[in-house]
């Protein structure tokens, strides 16, 4: 079965990320800030025709920040005169799940760890780190566990800055290599940068003594290349895994629907 052609929208709380998907072959990628809602629209408008003939051309949404991802969606619909499918609500993420039964858990975690799972086939921990850092487990048999969630870099120096007097208002960046900071803003961004990297480490040697394994890592997010380039713990930083969490998602979806149209025929 071909899988389709599509164009796959993440709404987060800090920016927008956007991918075109043709034949399933992720192709053209984009980020623009939450607040910049006409653009995004625009490059979706653009790069419509690119698969708009294609027998199985979609475009799908995924979105944390409704606020931003409603006005979008009617932006593009009104424009195109095609419908978007809305993630979690007009289709559900292909990934089992063990949690409690009024968990609420992010669209956007689902998605990574469906994504994840489908490429590798086996347990593995997905690392989401951008407005918060999210540590995530799925097992063998591809059920997503939860995790832990935290807040992300760029949060932790703003609640530093606004809750205590006289730390500066910092953008986060790489500390330097001494091992003290020895001016406040590198002892802020150390603070910060360790702090996270040494959850990230805890957590993933807890998860691994639950599972009497040491599941493959996976690290996604605005800031993942930044906390973990020289990091041995993670196997592979995949910037567009949401992206791909969409398309597994729509691959799967058509693949139902065409075992249903079998069933009806038959």
């Amino acid at each position: 079965m071909e899988s389709p052609s599509l164009i796959a929208l993440n709404v987060g709380n800090t920016r927008t990320q956007i991918g075109s998907f043709v034949s399933g072959q992720l192709g053209p990628c984009e980020h623009f800030p939450k607040q910049e809602v006409a653009p995004t629209a625009q490059q979706v408008v653009q790069w419509w025709p690119r698969i708009a003939d294609h027998p199985r051309a979609a475009i799908l949404l995924a979105s944390v920040n409704d606020a931003v991802a409603d006005p979008l969606a009617a932006m593009i619909e009104d424009q195109l005169s095609v419908g978007i499918y809305r993630i979690g609500k007009d289709v559900p993420v292909p990934i089992g799940r063990q949690l409690d039964p009024e968990t609420l858990t992010g669209v956007d975690r689902l998605l990574n760890a469906a994504a994840a799972y489908d490429h590798l086939q086996e347990a593995c921990i997905i690392i989401d780190a951008g407005s918060a850092v999210t540590i995530d487990f799925v097992d063998g048999e591809g059920t997503y566990h939860g995790g832990a969630i935290a807040p992300g870099a760029t949060m932790q120096l703003q609640a530093l800055h606004e809750h205590a007097a006289g730390l500066p208002e910092l953008p986060f960046a790489r500390p330097d290599a001494q091992p003290f900071g020895r001016s406040t803003s590198q002892a802020m961004l150390k603070g910060v940068f360790h702090g996270i990297r040494g959850m990230v480490q805890r957590l993933v040697e807890q998860y691994a003594e639950y599972y009497t394994a040491f599941p493959r890592v996976i690290a996604t997010g605005g800031d993942a290349q930044l906390l973990f380039e020289t990091e041995e713990l993670i196997d592979n930083i995949v910037p567009e895994l949401t992206l791909l969490g969409i398309q597994v998602t729509a691959r799967h979806t058509l693949a139902m629907r065409e075992v249903d149209d079998s069933d009806v025929r038959s």
